[in-house]
C-alpha cells in the first residue's frame, strides 16, 4: 500500500499540465481549479492587497487593544531624533487630523472612529504639543477675599497669631485664607418674592473626596502668551480685543503642560506608575513610590514634583498640617531644580502659593506669586493672582496697583476689572466703582462670578439710587450666591429655616426674651450711665452703612467672647445674660448697645450669615421718626419690647426724631443649628 501510494503521488509530481484559457484568451500554466494541482500562481499585485489588509487589521488590533504604549515610543523616538513624521511629509499630512504636523497614532484612532478630530487654532504649532503621561497637574484657583473656613476638627490651619511654629514665614495677620468653591444649584427653585428659602447659597460644607480629588488632578492654566496684531479689520477695537483673549483662553485650555525634562522622559514609566497610584487615591503607596524614585533621581524635577504632590494629598486625607508644610517645601525644592520646565516651575510654585494660604502663610504666599511674576511677566493670570494674595493681607494698596498695572496691558480683562472695583467701592468712591463691577461680571471670566462682585455691584447702585441694583441681586440669585433678592448674605449653613420676622416662640428663646423684657429698665439705666461718662465706650460704626448722621455702638460680647472690659460698666446686664449660651456663645453675633442721633439714615444693606437671628430689645424709643424696614415689612420699636428679624434679609434704618433712640442689640444661634454645627463654624 505504501508503495502504490508512493508511486501515485510520484507520477502527479511529473505529471504535465495542460494550459487552460482564460477569459481573456491568454493561456495560463496550471488551471485555476481546485482540482488542478500545482498552487496557482499570483500577480505582485495580489500579494500586495493581501500584505496591505494584515497590516491594517493589525493596526486595528493594536490601536484598539492598547498593545503597544505608543507615547514611551514616540517620547523615545523623539529622544534619538527619529523624526519619522519628516519623512512621511507631503504624503500624510492629509491625514494630520490632531493639527501636531505629522501622522501618529492619535490620527489613526481618528481614522478609525474610536476618538473625535480635534479642532485646532490657527497659529498652533506643533511646537506647542507634546506627549506626556502626565495629567496630574494642579488647577488655577481665581478666587477674590477668602471666606472663613470651615473648622475640620483638628486639620486646622494655623494661627497666623502664633509665633512658636518652628516655619520661616513671619505672618501678622489673623485670616486662614481658605477658598471655598462655590457650587452652582442644578435649577433655583426659589421666586424673588419669597422670603421662605433653602439657604442653597455659598454652603459652608466639606468637599467630598471625589471634589478634593478632581481638585488634585485639574490642570494649570498654562503660560498665557503675548496678544498678537491680528490681519483682519475689526468690528470694533473692544470687540476685537474680547475676541483676541478669548483666543488666548481657549488656546491656553488645550494647550497640554510640558511637565517632562528631557532627563524625566527616560524615567516616564516609572512616574507615570506612581503617578497612576496617585490618580487611583493610593496616596501613601503613591508618595512611597515617588520617594524612592527621588532618592534615585534626586535630579527629576518631576519626580519631586509628584512626591509634592504626594505629600499634599496625605496632608489632605491625615489631616496634618505638618505634612502639609513638606509638601510645600517639596514643591519649592521642585521648581529650584535647574532643569524644571517652565510649565513644572510655575505648577509648582501656584500650588505652593495656594497651600501657604490655606495655612494662612500670606506674606509667604505673597512672596511666592511675587516671583512667579518675575518669572512669568507676560502672565496676566498669575499678576491677578498676586493682586488677590495682597487682598488677602489686607493690603489694597498693593493689590489696587497691581490691578492699575494689568488694566493697563489688558483693559478689557475683567477679572481685574471686577477686583479693581471692589477695591474702589471699599475706599467709599461708590460712583466710580460701578462700571468696574459691571463689566467685570459681564465679562463672565474665571474669578468673576462671585457673590460678593454681585453684592457690591447692587449696594453701590442702591446708594446713587439706581434702582437696577434689584437686577444684578436676581442675577445673583439665579447664579446660587443668594437665597432670594431680598437674603443675600454670603457665609451660610444649607437648609435653614429663612423668614424675615420671627416670633419669641418660633424662636424658641422664650426665657430669654422673658428676661430682656422683665428687666429692661435695669439694662436701660446702665447704658445710659455708660452714655454719660466721658470715656468714648460707644464707639462710632465703622461698616460704612450709614448715607448721614451720628450711629454709635457699646458691644459686650464678640464673636462669643467678652469685649475686653466692658462688661464693668453693666454688670447687672452682663449677668443677667450669662446662662444663655444661644447668646454668649454664638460666635457668629454681637451683643452691644446701639444708639442713634437724630438726622441718621443707614443704607439698605445684609448682614454677613443667616446662622444667627437678631433680637433688639427697645430702650429709649421717641415716640415717632424711628423705623426699621427688612425686606417690604416696616416697623417700630417700642420701650421694654423686643423685635426678632433675621439680618441676612435685607434692612434699613431711619431716625427721623428729635432725640436720640437707645437699644439693646442681642444675637443668638439660629435655632436649627446643631450643637455640633455651634461649636464648629467659624466666627465672624
Amino acid at each position: 500500500m505504501a508503495q502504490r501510494k508512493t508511486s501515485r503521488s510520484h507520477s502527479r509530481k511529473e505529471a504535465k499540465v495542460p494550459p487552460v484559457e482564460s477569459k481573456n484568451g491568454k493561456k495560463t500554466e496550471g488551471g485555476g481549479d481546485a482540482g488542478g494541482g500545482g498552487g496557482p500562481k499570483y500577480s505582485m499585485f495580489t500579494w500586495f492587497v493581501v500584505l496591505a489588509l494584515l497590516g491594517v487589521w493589525s493596526s486595528v488590533a493594536v490601536v484598539y487593544f492598547d498593545i503597544v504604549d505608543y507615547d514611551s515610543v514616540i517620547a523615545r523616538a523623539k529622544d534619538f531624533h527619529m523624526n519619522f513624521s519628516q519623512v512621511l511629509q507631503g504624503k500624510l499630512t492629509a491625514y494630520d487630523t490632531d493639527g501636531d504636523g505629522d501622522f501618529d497614532v492619535e490620527d489613526a484612532k481618528v481614522l478609525l472612529g474610536l476618538k473625535e478630530a480635534e479642532q485646532t487654532n490657527v497659529g498652533d504649532s506643533p511646537e506647542e504639543k507634546t506627549v506626556s503621561g502626565s495629567q496630574d497637574v494642579e488647577s488655577e484657583i481665581q478666587a477674590a477675599v477668602p471666606l472663613p473656613p470651615l473648622v475640620e476638627d483638628d486639620f486646622v490651619p494655623d494661627d497666623p497669631r502664633d509665633s512658636t511654629r518652628p516655619h520661616d514665614e513671619v505672618v501678622a495677620i489673623d485670616s486662614t485664607g481658605v477658598l471655598l468653591e462655590e457650587t452652582l444649584p442644578e435649577d433655583s427653585l426659589v421666586k424673588s418674592g419669597q422670603h421662605v428659602t433653602s439657604s442653597r447659597f455659598s454652603q459652608e460644607a466639606e468637599p467630598t473626596e471625589a471634589e478634593k480629588h478632581s481638585e488634585e488632578r485639574a490642570e494649570p492654566e498654562p503660560e498665557r502668551e503675548k496678544l498678537k496684531e491680528t490681519e483682519n479689520i475689526p468690528e470694533a477695537e473692544e470687540t476685537s480685543e474680547n475676541q483676541t483673549q478669548d483666543k488666548i483662553r481657549e488656546k491656553a485650555k488645550k494647550k497640554k503642560p510640558k511637565l517632562l525634562n528631557k532627563f524625566d522622559k527616560t524615567i516616564k514609566a516609572e512616574i507615570d506608575a506612581a503617578d497612576k497610584l496617585l490618580k487611583k487615591g493610593k496616596v501613601e503607596e503613591a508618595l512611597r513610590a515617588f520617594e524612592a524614585l527621588v532618592q534615585q533621581y534626586p535630579q527629576s524635577p518631576r519626580a519631586l514634583y509628584g512626591k509634592a504632590q504626594a505629600e499634599d494629598a496625605v496632608a489632605e486625607k491625615q489631616r496634618s498640617n505638618d505634612l502639609l508644610q513638606k509638601a510645600i517645601n517639596s514643591y519649592r525644592e521642585a521648581a529650584e531644580l535647574p532643569d524644571a520646565t517652565p510649565d513644572l516651575l510655575r505648577a509648582a510654585l501656584k500650588r505652593r502659593a495656594e497651600r501657604q494660604q490655606f495655612l494662612g502663610r500670606m506674606r509667604g504666599s505673597l512672596a511666592t506669586l511675587d516671583k512667579l511674576v518675575q518669572i512669568f511677566p507676560e502672565d496676566v493670570g498669575l499678576k491677578n493672582d498676586l493682586g488677590v494674595a495682597h487682598l488677602l493681607l489686607g493690603d489694597n494698596k498693593g493689590a489696587k496697583k497691581v490691578y492699575e498695572e494689568v488694566l493697563e496691558a489688558f483693559p478689557g480683562n475683567g477679572f481685574a476689572k471686577v477686583h479693581y472695583g471692589f477695591i474702589l467701592k471699599s475706599e467709599n468712591k461708590i460712583a466710580e466703582s460701578i462700571p468696574y463691577l459691571k463689566e467685570g461680571l459681564e465679562s463672565g471670566e474665571p474669578g468673576t462670578d462671585d457673590g460678593r462682585f454681585y453684592f457690591h455691584l447692587g449696594d453701590a447702585l442702591q446708594r446713587v439710587g439706581d434702582d437696577s441694583a434689584y437686577h444684578w441681586y436676581e442675577l445673583g440669585h439665579k447664579r446660587g450666591h443668594f437665597a432670594s433678592v431680598w437674603q443675600r448674605s454670603l457665609y451660610n449653613v444649607k437648609g435653614l429655616k429663612a423668614q424675615p420676622w420671627w416670633t419669641p416662640k418660633e424662636t424658641g428663646y422664650t426665657d430669654l426674651v422673658k428676661t430682656l423684657e422683665r428687666n429692661w429698665r435695669t439694662i436701660r439705666d446702665e447704658a445710659l450711665a455708660v452714655m454719660d461718662q466721658t470715656t468714648g465706650l460707644f464707639v462710632p460704626e465703622e461698616e460704612n452703612l450709614r448715607e448721614k448722621g451720628e450711629w454709635g455702638q457699646y458691644t459686650l460680647w464678640q464673636q462669643g467672647r467678652k469685649d475686653g472690659n466692658s462688661c464693668e460698666g453693666v454688670q447687672k446686664t452682663c449677668s443677667l445674660l450669662e446662662r444663655y449660651t444661644e447668646a454668649t456663645g454664638c460666635k457668629r453675633g454681637q451683643i452691644k448697645f446701639s444708639v442713634m442721633q437724630p438726622g441718621t439714615h443707614v443704607w439698605p444693606h445684609t448682614g454677613p450669615t443667616n446662622c444667627r437671628l437678631r433680637m433688639h430689645l427697645g430702650l429709649v424709643v421717641p415716640k415717632q421718626g424711628c423705623r426699621i424696614r427688612c425686606t417690604n415689612q416696616t416697623r417700630e420699636w417700642q420701650e421694654g419690647k423686643v423685635l426678632i428679624f433675621d439680618d441676612s434679609f435685607e434692612h434699613e434704618v431711619w431716625q427721623d426724631a428729635d432725640s436720640h433712640r437707645l437699644i439693646f442689640i442681642v444675637d443668638v444661634w439660629h435655632p436649627e443649628l446643631t450643637q455640633h454645627q455651634r461649636q464648629t463654624l467659624s466666627p465672624i
